[in-house]
């Protein structure tokens, strides 16, 4: 194998990836990633006027990209955005999960006990991270198992290896994406075709705007007691953010990876490897 080799691996050309959650900051980074590799992106997302700022940031390349409106929790929504794409390219070649997200009612606080949690905060991290994840999964993946080929890479948590002080609804409800993960990975080669592929990646600590304030101050912009404790637990010393997802990412999307299936890469900085001494 060369550098030519090497780089046909990685060229998505006329290949189309569906990413649910698609306008959101991960979504919006792989969606970018991708039609710089020549792939069509479907940006599937319940807000399509928030996949603007992503549209004006893809790479002019042979790949492109449209919206189609979809909520993961809404399977007929689902199934008209399936239409559509299938209208549009005729085929969908893999599907990323990047929806999801926690509420903070659905963690404890010095002022939230445990057994204060509401139902319908739980309920709601539960249904938008596992139900999120199975239901597309459903939907698109349909089509894999019947043309005997594609991928599927959902997204979990480094809180699904160990799960992490006060979010207890996240922490369970990412477990749960990573055992359906495996689950399906085998269900699919066994009762359909080896050569539909499921894996998922597990990101650590990325300083996003939806945790930014957890981890620093937002007035002085200092790392908070908890930002201060994750670094010190992390070899590499500082948070990821999303471009660090790109690899494994790309990797798993691609023929470079068509002997795996069923694993949750960390991505994390070493945080899982480190004891605290």
């Amino acid at each position: 194998m060369d550098l030519n080799d090497v780089t046909t691996l990685y060229n998505f050309a006329d290949r189309v990836v569906v990413i649910t959650g698609g306008a959101g900051v991960l979504g919006g980074e792989m969606a970018c990633a991708l039609v710089g590799c020549g792939a069509n992106v479907v940006i599937l997302d319940r807000d399509p006027a928030l996949a603007e700022p992503v549209i004006r940031r893809l790479p002019k390349s042979a790949g492109r990209a449209i919206v189609v409106y979809g909520d993961v929790l809404k399977v007929e929504t689902l199934r008209q955005a399936h239409d559509v794409i299938m209208s549009e390219f005729g085929r969908i070649d893999a599907l990323i999960n990047t929806a999801g997200g926690n509420t903070p009612a659905a963690t404890t606080n010095p002022d939230r006990s445990f057994f204060d949690v509401p139902e319908e905060a739980l309920r709601a991290v539960f249904d938008l991270n596992l139900m999120g994840t199975i239901l597309p999964c459903q939907v698109f993946g349909e089509q894999f198992a019947q043309r005997g080929e594609g991928v599927i890479l959902n997204i979990a948590s480094m809180s699904a290896f160990r799960p992490l002080t006060r979010i207890v609804a996240y922490s369970a409800a990412k477990g749960a994406v990573s055992n359906f993960t495996q689950w399906l990975a085998v269900h699919m080669a066994r009762e359909y075709s080896p050569r539909v592929r499921v894996n998922a990646i597990a990101p650590g600590f990325l300083l996003t705007t939806q945790n930014r304030f957890l981890l620093t101050d937002a007035q002085t912009g200092a790392l908070t007691s908890r930002g201060e404790a994750i670094l010190a637990h992390t070899p590499m010393g500082r948070f990821g953010c999303p471009e660090d997802l790109l690899g494994a990412a790309l990797w798993l999307l691609s023929p470079a990876s068509e002997f795996v299936t069923g694993i949750v890469v960390p991505i994390d900085g070493g945080f899982s490897a480190y004891s605290g001494v």
